[in-house]
């Protein structure tokens, strides 16, 4: 029986840990392992304040329910999930496909079927009407014929159903078809900036850290087609203020847009209208799922 001083520990944490058959977890759990018990010695971390970080973890297990992932908010503020999804994306995107973004802890499954040029504001809040229309191609640029198209965002006042409301009713979110030419337009409303949950731990996390925890307005999107990748994107308006400063580190500049008037092309001339047109790589079989985010109802332990 080793006497286990603080450098001594580790490698008998991992040594134990070794017989563990499945080598993918073997991996990592060495890892977090090393990587933990190397932060406890940096900031010599002690008792009262390991106790405090068990307890803002328990709070936010406690946070989550069928409508809220406060861990996977969690992660986003931490960039955690940036990072996941930029080494994911490295990994399976083609050079031409869209760049992805996050899925975030508001998609859900499931959500409700439209025509095309139908909106997802099926509760009237107000907000600038506006128009999102495109082409669903291969990294070649060849149309993608019959591709399905989920969109979500906010709604006027700057928040999910989830949020607001009764949030069994689903509102602003839809699923739309693409033609037989790959082509796809729907009507949504101008989506704006809005603040993170503030009223939880993940929150108050934020608040301490003196973040204004603002996202820019962004419509989420997720395409799918036979024997191409899943897309999991977001379009993010150039003019938010919060466009430099998201507080999950979601942007990219390919995927920044502008609504504008008089586009060639739109099926509403009468509308401001977004262009964009989605490029899906090839199916992958070893890239595996790329949702860096999850239907909140699908995290949450059989019968809660």
């Amino acid at each position: 029986m080793p006497d286990l001083d603080r450098n001594g520990v580790t490698p008998e944490v991992i040594a134990q840990m070794a017989s563990t058959p499945d080598p993918r977890l073997r991996e990592i759990m060495a890892a977090a392992v090393r990587h933990l018990h190397d932060f406890a010695r940096e900031v010599d971390l002690k008792p009262d304040e390991w106790l405090a970080g068990i307890a803002f973890l328990t709070a936010v297990g406690q946070a989550c329910t069928s409508y809220r992932q406060e861990f996977i908010l969690l992660s986003d503020v931490l960039g955690l999930s940036r990072l996941v999804n930029v080494m994911h994306d490295a990994e399976g995107r083609e050079a031409a496909g869209t760049e992805t973004s996050l899925l975030g802890p508001f998609f859900r499954e499931k959500a409700p079927e439209f025509a095309a040029g139908e909106s997802i504001a099926t509760r009237d809040k107000g907000g600038e009407e506006i128009i999102l229309f495109g082409t669903v191609t291969d990294a070649a640029g060849t149309p993608i014929p019959e591709a399905g198209i989920d969109i979500w965002q906010v709604d006027a006042t700057g928040l999910y159903d989830l949020q607001s409301g009764d949030a069994a009713v689903m509102d602003m979110r839809g699923r739309f078809r693409a033609d037989a030419e790959g082509r796809f337009h729907m009507r949504t409303v101008r989506p704006i900036g809005y603040s993170v949950p503030m009223d939880g731990p993940v929150g108050q996390f934020v608040q301490r850290q003196g973040r204004h925890g603002l996202r820019p307005g962004h419509i989420h999107v997720l395409v799918q087609a036979p024997g191409y990748r899943e897309l999991v994107t977001a379009l993010y308006m150039a003019d938010d203020p919060s466009i430099d400063s998201d507080t999950v580190f979601g942007v990219a500049r390919s995927l920044v847009v502008r609504p504008e008037r008089g586009l060639p092309g739109a099926p509403r001339p009468d509308l401001p209208a977004i262009r964009y047109d989605f490029r899906l790589s090839r199916l992958d079989a070893e890239a595996g799922g790329g949702r860096v985010g999850a239907d909140p109802s699908q995290m949450m332990p059989a019968g809660r």
